[in-house]
């Protein structure tokens, strides 16, 4: 049997490549499917809330933004009162595109998951959240 930690990229690598393949034909790019992601499911959001709910970096998110606001998938606003943080949140064309993501992952976590069993489904799913809540929580050494 292969190693943990290669089975794992392997397997993120696979499903990766299926979803940005299908991205692409939307007009999407790196990083905004995620982005995409977090607003529809957070609504209106801070450049660090977006950072930490996709797992990258504060300065990659404003990267992503800007292409986003550039095509008109989000607009950023200042809040009264917060001249410091900028507001995201999704345009029209933002929400639609967010919509046919959500399909998207849906029909990717059905087709990937289709040869496991629902208990199968269940125990990857736990064990998987059991890995990240350890990380989050800093349980892990060396990582």
């Amino acid at each position: 049997m292969e190693p943990l930690h290669y089975l794992l990229m392997k397997a993120h690598t696979q499903l990766n490549r299926r979803i940005m393949g299908e991205a692409a034909s939307l007009g999407l790019t790196s990083g905004q499917p995620k982005v995409l992601e977090c607003l529809t499911h957070l609504g209106e959001s801070n450049q660090k809330a977006i950072a930490a709910y996709c797992e990258i970096e504060q300065a990659t998110v404003g990267s992503i933004l800007s292409r986003m606001e550039r095509d008109g998938l989000v607009r950023r606003i200042q809040r009264e009162g917060n001249r410091r943080s900028l507001y995201v949140s999704l345009t029209p064309k933002g929400e639609r595109l967010g919509q046919q993501m959500e399909e998207v992952f849906s029909h990717t976590d059905r087709a990937v998951l289709e040869v496991l069993s629902q208990d199968e489904v269940r125990q990857l799913s736990s064990l998987l959240e059991k890995l990240c809540t350890a990380r989050q929580n800093g349980k892990e050494e060396g990582i």
